[in-house]
């Protein structure tokens, strides 16, 4: 359909140790994208009837086992993203909380195989691109970028 662009909800949870900000990333596996790079604590597609906060604490519950409140997750970007010259373009919505219920834990295994919190000034080399932006001005005023336009 013509104009029909998907978009993404991406949920940062973030936990400090000695005052520095830690967050919560995923191994991806399966998914035909990314596969083999880490991801942040979550995301999925907004489905149909849905908010971006809706999904954001839908995606958290089914992929992590994590309760997030509506009014506990603070946007921090918006990414317009395009890949593979310009073939699939989505608009993701960035989002993180400090405040949810429960341990997470892998619930679906079969496209992510690990877990793992990493401070935000020492994120892992194979982060998806597209999120180290986003989470580069995390905690500032929410931010909006243009991420893989061929220029």
């Amino acid at each position: 359909m013509y104009f029909l662009t998907p978009s993404a909800a991406v949920v940062a949870l973030i936990a400090y140790e000695g005052g520095r900000a830690k967050v919560l990333l995923q191994r991806r596996k399966n998914t035909g994208f990314g596969d083999g790079a880490w991801d942040l604590s979550c995301s999925g597609h907004v489905e149909r009837g849905e908010s971006i906060k809706e999904a954001a604490i839908r995606e958290t519950c089914e992929e992590l086992g994590v309760k997030v409140e509506y009014d506990d997750l603070r946007f921090f970007a918006l990414v317009h993203k395009s890949d593979l010259n310009g073939e699939v373009v989505y608009y993701n919505a960035y989002f993180y909380t400090d405040k949810y219920e429960s341990t997470p834990k892998i619930c679906e295994s079969q496209k992510c195989d690990g877990l793992k919190w990493f401070f935000i000034d020492d994120l892992p080399n194979n982060l998806l691109d597209d999120r180290r932006l986003a989470l580069k001005n995390i905690f500032k005023s929410p931010s909006y970028y243009d991420y893989g336009w061929i220029k």
